[in-house]
């Protein structure tokens, strides 16, 4: 089951939502429960965890992009799609690596491709995964469960999103091919998954769980362009 939030201040929207998302689901036959909140602040005081929440920029404080920085600096790794009648202010939605954003009045064509690339998105992009053998066990990590790799004298360490970390011994020049165009060598001793990058500055990638990683300075522009490309890629479904 999809869990899903819907947080915006005016009630007729969120019913608005409401009947779109779930005709959409229903068409696919997939089962999904919502959740209802008019406020920043109680949608965060919730202890339920979602997969997808549908954030209005413009409400009283704290707004969508204020809570969507919250959101993810208390550890939500789901979809955010905000609704805003500005589409200038989607320029932030970077910060908060937001999948994408519904423009008021909402759009048949457009909310309908926005929810097909979605359920792709979904569907497909946690698929991907990485075999790792130490002796003879097996373990399977999802690409999108790794916030970066590190390697330490002959050992690679992946750091995984619940905090957890898994070591085996590999080259780097190996995991790199194994892995998709999510990761960005930015160091002779690092992947990063560009998905947990929240902020960049000073040949520094800051990472969602708080931890700095060097940017080399024969790298920084690729890092650049990578980055820009993951955005976009994104933005247009993967």
């Amino acid at each position: 089951m999809i869990q899903i939030a819907i947080c915006d201040d005016e009630a007729y929207m969120i019913d608005l939502l409401s009947e779109k998302i779930s005709t959409f689901f229903n068409k696919k036959n997939i089962e999904i429960s919502i959740s209802y909140f008019l406020n920043g602040l109680d949608l965060l005081s919730s202890n339920k965890t979602f997969n997808i929440i549908f954030l209005d920029v413009q409400m009283n404080k704290p707004d969508g992009f204020e809570t969507a920085t919250r959101l993810r600096n208390n550890g939500f790794d789901g979809f955010l799609i905000f609704v805003t009648i500005m589409r200038e202010m989607v320029f932030n939605a970077f910060e908060v690596q937001a999948f994408d954003y519904l423009v008021k009045p909402l759009q048949e064509n457009h909310f309908n491709q926005t929810m097909q690339r979605l359920l792709t998105s979904i569907q497909d992009h946690n698929k991907k995964c990485l075999l790792i053998q130490k002796r003879n066990e097996w373990d399977i990590i999802l690409f999108n469960d790794i916030i970066y790799c590190e390697i330490i004298n002959r050992k690679i360490y992946l750091h995984l999103k619940n905090n957890s970390i898994i070591d085996y011994y590999d080259k780097i020049e190996n995991l790199e091919k194994k892995l998709d165009d999510r990761f960005f060598k930015c160091h002779r001793s690092y992947l990063i998954n560009l998905k947990y990058v929240k902020n960049y500055k000073s040949a520094i990638a800051y990472l969602t769980n708080g931890d700095a990683i060097p940017v080399s300075r024969l790298r920084k522009d690729d890092f650049s362009v990578a980055m820009l490309h993951y955005m976009k890629q994104q933005r247009l479904g993967g």
